[in-house]
């Protein structure tokens, strides 16, 4: 049986750049959107940016371009699908 190691973070941040993902941040906000930059702190560029609030799927608020710093996630789902 072989043992699998499991990939970085990081790494798979990188490998998620041009697909959709949902971000949550420390203050239970979420944003929806296509990841197009992370950087080694794990800030995340996203665009086409939509702001949740709580576990409500319809988004508050729009946005182009948004930054997250990385300090302030406490998750992100990769190739996440709306409902």
């Amino acid at each position: 049986m072989a043992i699998q190691k499991a990939e970085s973070p990081l790494r798979t941040l990188r490998s998620s750049v041009n697909k959709d993902v949902l971000v949550k941040i420390k203050d239970g906000n979420s944003y929806y959107g296509r990841l197009i930059m992370t950087d080694p702190t794990m800030n995340v560029v996203m665009t086409d940016c939509e702001e949740l609030r709580g576990d409500e799927e319809e988004p508050v608020a729009r946005y182009g371009t948004v930054l997250i710093r990385g300090s302030q996630i406490l998750y992100i789902i990769v190739d996440y699908k709306r409902k």
